[in-house]
């Protein structure tokens, strides 16, 4: 895995480590003083729990220190459960015995059996978390989210050896989807090669390459969205940020055009998916209306499922609120000569094919919210370019138009609180979506949640 990205998860496992030796505490001090039981000739009453919640300064910062001293973050995702349960076990016993020291130096000692409960009670939460936590990775729905993609590039010899060592490693986190020879292969099959298999990331092994292949294979990747990892030596790009990173202890240089691993990312992980729960239950009760709404006005399914174009191209079932006929697609052609949007995207201001009830439905874009569980499956975002469905994105007449799809599609973006009744083609539509990709920020993100409410609640949303 990537550097960056190691240390990305590394932080979040220790400020989730630490969170749970937090509660262990918590709950051992709860269980003793509600149960009364005392060991070693301690008394059935204790202190109440504010008295030593100053013990949480302690246990905070040091419990994923004594973690790390035990190389418990220095592993692969998924790892043997008996490495977790010695480096665990040890990592609890530890933080015991320096609870027993530091309430010592303090004379300010809680119950013993507080303490006693801690350490077996800490190291249970702990590996119930990494059970569920390797669960969770060894599920489909884990893997879809976690695991990259990749297509390796370069001479034969080359790839294959970079293969033998990925597979020599657990390389959990990676499926290599191809192997190509950059001295043998057009650019335009590289990017037939993307396209089929939703390419995530390409690495580019240049020492037995020509450099002229080597810069063409990057400038495809870099219309593409798609991010280039190169094991050697340097190319001038237009778009792409360069990074120096390492990829198992090898040197690399990765060139991305959207933003790499950060906080603002991991903070807008956690935003999609705790608002998308909250707009679930907040937004029920007209979740509930729509759907049976749909049902009376309109013979037909209630939701409307269809392929769209995610993340670097992948397809994913998008769902809707149906707000059409049921030959709606099958219709389609018949109204092309009356296509308002120029390029491959099809939009009509009066649509015929529209419902009466799907009109409200599309004018408040209640339609849209049975979107928020592709949120929650890590398949869309809150805030991102609108998913096109595939038929479309195969028309793209400029591969740049790509590069849109280099993050995930998203409920609401800057194109439809710009005032997107209004554009007219396809061109001032992504550069939008360009502007956004390019200056993504979590304010941003934040910027257009705040922009969309008014134009839901104006009813500006789709005609």
């Amino acid at each position: 895995m990537l550097r960056r990205q190691r240390e990305i998860r590394a932080q979040v496992q220790k400020f989730m480590d630490a969170g749970l030796f937090c509660i262990a505490f918590f709950f051992a001090h709860a269980w003793r003083e509600k149960s009364g039981v005392a060991v070693l000739g301690g008394t059935p009453e204790i202190a109440p729990f504010h008295e030593y919640v100053w013990m949480w300064l302690i246990i905070f910062p040091l419990a994923p220190f004594i973690l790390e001293t035990h190389g418990y973050y220095k592993r692969p995702m998924v790892l043997s459960r008996s490495f977790l349960l010695l480096q665990g076990l040890k990592a609890c016993t530890t933080m015991a015995i320096i609870l027993i020291a530091t309430t010592f130096l303090f004379r300010e000692q809680p119950a013993r059996s507080v303490i006693l409960l801690f350490a077996p009670l800490s190291f249970c939460m702990l590996m119930l978390k990494e059970e569920l936590m390797q669960r969770w990775l060894a599920s489909r729905l884990g893997q879809a989210q976690i695991q990259k993609r990749l297509l390796l590039l370069g001479a034969p010899e080359d790839t294959a050896r970079l293969l033998g060592e990925l597979n020599r490693t657990r390389h959990f986190e990676f499926e290599v989807v191809a192997q190509l020879d950059l001295n043998e292969t057009a650019t335009e099959q590289l990017v037939e090669m993307l396209h089929t298999h939703s390419v995530n990331g390409v690495v580019l092994s240049a020492k037995h390459t020509y450099f002229g292949h080597v810069e063409k294979a990057i400038q495809a990747c870099e219309l593409e969205g798609v991010e280039a990892w190169l094991l050697a030596d340097f190319f001038n790009t237009q778009l792409s940020q360069t990074t120096l990173d390492d990829f198992y202890g090898r040197p690399m240089l990765v060139f991305r055009t959207t933003q790499e691993e950060s906080w603002q990312a991991v903070a807008k992980h956690a935003l999609d998916v705790l608002g998308a729960l909250a707009l679930l239950l907040l937004t029920s009760p007209l979740l509930i209306i729509a759907a049976v709404g749909t049902k009376l006005t309109s013979p037909g399914p209630i939701f409307f499922v269809q392929t769209r174009s995610g993340l670097n191209g992948r397809p994913f079932k998008m769902i809707k609120f149906r707000t059409m006929v049921t030959n709606a697609e099958q219709r389609k052609h018949e109204l092309a000569s009356m296509n308002e949007m120029g390029g491959p995207v099809f939009k009509m201001t009066n649509d015929p094919r529209i419902t009466t009830f799907g009109r409200w439905l599309r004018k408040y874009s209640i339609d849209e919210l049975p979107q928020l569980l592709n949120v929650l499956r890590g398949e869309m975002s809150l805030v991102g370019p609108r998913p096109l469905p595939v038929d479309e994105t195969m028309k793209f007449n400029d591969f740049a138009h790509r590069r849109r799809l280099s993050v995930k599609p998203g409920l609401t973006c800057l194109w439809q609180v710009s005032g997107r009744n209004n554009v007219r083609d396809f061109s001032d539509w992504v550069r939008l979506d360009l502007e956004y990709i390019d200056n993504w920020s979590l304010w941003l993100d934040l910027k257009i949640l705040l922009r969309t409410i008014p134009v839901v609640l104006m009813g500006t949303g789709a005609k």
